[in-house]
């Protein structure tokens, strides 16, 4: 089984402190918009 990290962009953030952290150490794969992301999910179902 495999495993996908997706991070919120930080234009579309409030704060971006704990999604900038996990992209610096590596620990994301894609970084998207809020509104990416649903769709992004919407893809992997």
């Amino acid at each position: 089984m495999n495993s996908l990290t997706i991070s919120q962009d930080e234009e579309s953030c409030v704060v971006y402190g704990m999604p900038r952290k996990a992209v610096e150490c590596g620990a994301v794969d894609e970084v998207r918009n809020l509104e990416e992301i649903v769709r992004r999910l919407i893809e992997l179902r």
